[in-house]
């Protein structure tokens, strides 16, 4: 079975530099590349079915890559708490696309963005003059937009970053289960795979989750007037993106509104929606047929 390739980029922050890793599908020489970006408390390894899928069904060569944002899974942690933003994992995509164009020139770029890693998507593609081997193609922004509920951040501020020791994978899959019920159905036997690149092993014995802590402090210092501020400036960024967008939303979602999703098929790149039922934030994007529309959009 097709699997990936470990490698990792330097990156600058204000204090030094730090290592971001990152997972490589299919022709590591392609000039086709589809860069594929986590939610905050995922890893790059969630991508696996998708680029798995896309390399399989491609009808040339194709660079499928899967960044582990800093903090987690195989990167480095950050020194300071309040690094852990879009500007800093903006900049870092920014190294790793020039790191990806100087080991084999990128012709064709693609971007698919879960959560966060479509907030990261829309700063990269709606601010132009960025230093950009290549124009993003087409993006795929999945259950996110420039408006996300303060509900659903209160709810991500219980959580984020609290979290302990677990016996083994199981037990931490469990609890991962009951914290993403807004996956939806997903099979034991996915939902294990899933769950499996979200631990680390503890010296004493056990595991933990593959993430920093403070990654979640950022999120509990935001207050509502902080956030509506920040919903201006995406959409002002939103309104920038030349790119073509697919816009996945989860019908049970409580961050991403039909309200904003409609909004976003009328204004700026007018996006194409996709609602998925029975699923809420955020679609895992790991069966087929959910594969296949993201195949059609990307490959076509």
């Amino acid at each position: 079975m097709l699997q990936p390739r470990l490698d990792h980029v330097i990156c600058p922050h204000p204090e030094g530099q730090h290592r971001m890793a990152y997972w490589t599908w299919g022709d590591p020489t392609a000039s086709d590349v589809v860069l594929c970006v986590h939610g905050l408390t995922r890893q790059g390894r969630d991508f696996d079915r998708l680029a798995r899928g896309l390399v399989e069904a491609s009808p040339q060569a194709l660079r499928v890559v899967c960044p582990d944002v800093a903090g987690r899974g195989q990167s480095d942690w950050l020194p300071e708490s309040a690094l852990y933003q879009v500007p800093q994992y903006a900049a870092d995509m920014l190294t790793l696309l020039g790191h990806l164009h100087a080991e084999a020139p990128i012709g064709r770029l693609d971007w698919v963005g879960t959560s966060m890693g479509g907030l990261i998507g829309m700063a990269i593609c709606g601010q132009p003059g960025l230093p950009m081997p290549a124009p993003v193609r087409r993006l795929v922004l999945n259950d996110v937009g420039p408006a996300i509920t303060w509900a659903s951040i209160e709810r991500m501020q219980q959580f984020v970053g609290r979290f302990g020791r677990y016996a083994d994978l199981a037990e931490a899959a469990s609890v991962l289960r009951a914290l993403s019920l807004g996956f939806g159905p997903v099979p034991a036997d996915i939902w294990l795979e899933l769950s499996s690149h979200m631990v680390r092993p503890l010296p004493e014995g056990g595991v933990t989750l593959h993430y920093d802590p403070a990654i979640g402090e950022p999120l509990r210092a935001l207050t509502p007037e902080a956030a509506q501020a920040g919903e201006a400036v995406f959409w002002s960024i939103y309104d920038q993106i030349k790119a073509e967008v697919l816009l996945i939303r989860g019908q049970e979602s409580d961050l991403l509104l039909p309200s904003t999703a409609q909004a976003m098929t009328e204004r700026g790149p007018r996006a194409r929606l996709i609602e998925w039922a029975g699923i809420g934030h955020a679609p895992t994007m790991t069966t087929p047929e959910h594969i296949g529309v993201l195949s059609d959009f990307l490959l076509q």
